[in-house]
């Protein structure tokens, strides 16, 4: 079965309680280990009442703190912020952490009723894409005429189209029985190809509140009544403030009475319908007004026959009472079997479960936003920690970024530059470097080793002794023979050094990978929904057909490096045999030294971009193509193209850009911009990790 499945409704009061259960009840009967996981729940004293419900019908071995992300009020602290990325990021560590006990983990979204509510659905589409689950959407179909929930349809399957959202199907829940067939109708006439609908009609029972229910509620005192009458439902309330008889005209089956307590009479009166066969049953009684009952009546009340009924006392007065009243939402709990029988055998009178069952079991989603595949990295890397060396010690966001990474014990970090100035540094920053190496490049017992193994690599160009003891002394040089010789397993720099600094000392002697004839860059393009390779955008001008299949079988294999499927477009200004020239024939001849050096990778070329992203151009230009259309892998002809391209794209799309990552080197190496944030530095130092990682297996 696929891992996963995300409830979410459409608007308040949706009942999505009800298809949770329904469908924890077909996955408890496939499965041993269902999680069930909240993203974010209102804050209160009380437990979540759908992550109880699930969890003890169905003894989930979860304790109650791992099956939820982050409170509203977190959430909304998050939100007013503007961080979302941690907002998301913190929801997916905790789900993540839930998921290592799970075979399947059924999720359900928010309730619509706090201060998110204007763009909730919306949100949750998002959460949903974060988590990599399909989508099952629930709308409210209590009091909503048939062209109603026709336009919310509509408006809910554009956002998820909108959102990119893997889509499994949706129901109308609360429906009015009497539209039954017109909706079923509605829905055959908007679904799409292998999608999943039904309808369920309003149940009047499960839109009842218990006595049970009301007493949590109000945080209300049980005067009198045992366990079992405490799910009694509540037809409906009145308030008895008239005198006895007035009282008991206005009374039906299932009443709540909320009176004073000092109404004794009233309350006497109350009890005694209870005995009579005459007169129709009440659910029970609250005493407003705090403890001012007669003390007798208690007395009385211990030395009579069990009765069906139960009675609270409240602190509140008895405006105040009925209108709290008047608030609660019905739930589904626990320890109400009957309700609980209801609700299941609604959900399967109206829902096919075995072709519910066979859809879940099929439908998985694709999508890879930036929070997950940044929350990958991270896990990749702590698996097998890697030690690397970031040479500009002083700068004030490579101290950050090491906070960061030492804090989220990913990597081992080494930093160059003199100790008291890094460290004097830090702590008018207030960061806490704890854990870290320091080296100083004029003082410390490698440069002696190092220069004496950059004299015997160098000589044949003329460099003396003196030369490599003096470059030793360079960070850029410290830090990429510390690489060399293994004492660090990366180095990732240009933070304050340009690219040809940065990057030289391993040109010189950490040199390319057999089979490859040059160094190249890529970037990692994450988008709302996916993430893809484009290259070479930061090193090579103008490459020859050689060195771009060079470039293009570097940039496949660091894709595959970091579970990205392979599909390389050779971009060019035309498709397939449509154009002519020097330019267009380069990209041809690389396409071909591709397939003959690797015929296991899927490549196109010459190709435009257009045909090479999108489905229905590629179904035009190049039919039948295995990468047109799907292309996840970019290679640029150019470093012009290249470089404007990832640009624009960055800014016109709000992509992430990660890198550039270098490839082709023996050991790792990574050069960062002038320009970045904290958040490149770390995440270029986490994938430099993983490419250490490769170079070890």
């Amino acid at each position: 079965m696929s891992n996963n499945l995300f409830i979410a409704a459409a608007d308040a009061d949706s009942g999505k309680s009800l298809i949770s259960l329904g469908i924890m009840e077909i996955l408890s009967r496939q499965l041993k280990r269902v999680g069930f996981f909240r993203p974010i729940i209102t804050t209160g004293d009380e437990k979540d009442t759908d992550i109880s419900l699930i969890s003890e019908r169905y003894n989930l071995a979860l304790e109650y703190e791992e099956m939820f992300g982050i409170t509203t009020v977190e959430a909304l602290h998050l939100i007013q912020d503007g961080d979302i990325d941690s907002l998301f990021t913190g929801i997916l560590n905790k789900y993540k952490k839930l998921e290592q006990k799970c075979d399947f983990v059924l999720c359900e979204g928010t309730d619509h009723t706090g201060s998110l509510k204007p763009f909730e659905f919306d949100f949750n589409a998002r959460l949903a894409n974060n988590l990599g689950a399909p989508v099952f959407a629930v709308i409210n179909g209590n009091n909503r005429k048939v062209n109603e929930i026709a336009d919310t349809i509509q408006i809910i399957k554009a956002i998820l189209a909108r959102e990119k959202c893997t889509y499994m199907g949706m129901v109308i829940n609360r429906a009015n029985p009497g539209n039954l067939r017109e909706i079923n109708q509605l829905l055959e006439k908007f679904k799409s190809l292998g999608e999943i609908d039904f309808a369920i009609p309003e149940s009047d029972l499960l839109q009842k509140l218990t006595m049970r229910q009301i007493g949590l509620a109000l945080g209300a005192s049980q005067l009198y009544g045992d366990d079992d009458v405490l799910n009694n439902d509540v037809h409906d309330f009145k308030v008895g403030a008239m005198s006895l008889e007035h009282i008991l005209r206005f009374i039906s089956e299932g009443t709540l009475v909320i009176t004073p307590a000092d109404r004794t009479d009233v309350i006497v009166g109350l009890l005694l319908t209870l005995l009579s066969d005459n007169h129709p049953k009440i659910a029970g009684i609250i005493l407003s007004g705090g403890k001012i009952l007669n003390e007798e009546i208690p007395k009385l009340l211990r030395g009579t026959p069990k009765l069906p009924a139960s009675i609270f006392e409240v602190d509140t007065d008895t405006y105040t009472t009925a209108s709290n009243v008047s608030k609660i939402r019905p739930v589904l709990s626990p320890d109400n079997e009957r309700r609980i029988a209801a609700a299941l055998g609604l959900f399967e009178s109206y829902v096919d479960s075995a072709r519910l069952k066979d859809k879940i079991a099929i439908t998985r989603s694709e999508v890879v936003t930036p929070v997950m595949f940044e929350y990958e990295l991270f896990e990749r890397a702590r698996t097998d920690r890697k030690h690397i060396v970031l040479p500009e010690g002083l700068d004030e966001r490579i101290l950050r970024a090491t906070e960061i990474l030492l804090r989220r014990n990913v990597v081992e970090i080494t930093l160059l530059g003199n100790e008291e100035e890094i460290l004097k540094k830090a702590t008018s920053l207030h960061i806490r470097l704890n854990g870290a190496n320091i080296i100083d490049p004029y003082d410390n017992d490698l440069v002696n080793e190092y220069a004496a193994e950059y004299f015997r690599l160098r000589k044949h160009k003329g460099v003396t002794r003196e030369t490599a003891l003096d470059l030793m002394h360079d960070v850029s040089y410290l830090g990429t023979m510390m690489v060399h010789k293994g004492h660090a397993d990366g180095m990732v720099s240009g933070a304050m050094h340009t690219t040809q600094h940065t990057i030289k000392p391993a040109f010189e002697f950490i040199k390319t990978k057999p089979g490859f004839s040059i160094v190249s860059s890529s970037f990692f393009m994450c988008f709302e929904d996916r993430v893809l390779v484009y290259a070479d955008c930061a090193v090579n001008p103008n490459p020859n057909s050689e060195e771009l299949a060079d470039i293009a079988i570097s940039s496949a294999d660091t894709a595959a490096m970091f579970d990205i499927e392979p599909r390389v477009a050779m971009l060019s200004y035309s498709t397939g045999d449509s154009g002519k020239g020097a330019d267009v024939e380069k990209v041809r001849k690389a396409t071909g030294i591709v397939r003959e050096r690797r015929p296991d990778l899927n490549v196109e070329g010459p190709i435009q971009y257009d045909a090479a992203i999108d489905a229905t151009v590629a179904s035009l230009k190049l039919p039948g193509s295995t990468v047109a259309g799907k292309a996840t892998v970019f290679i640029f002809p150019d470093l012009n193209t290249g470089n404007n391209t990832y640009k624009a794209v960055q800014r016109a799309a709000n992509a992430v850009a990660i890198g550039p990552v270098l490839q082709g080197l023996n050991k790792p190496v990574n050069d960062l911009s002038r320009g970045c944030l904290v958040k490149d530095i770390v995440n270029t130092v986490v994938i430099t990790a993983i490419q250490a990682q490769q170079v070890k297996k």
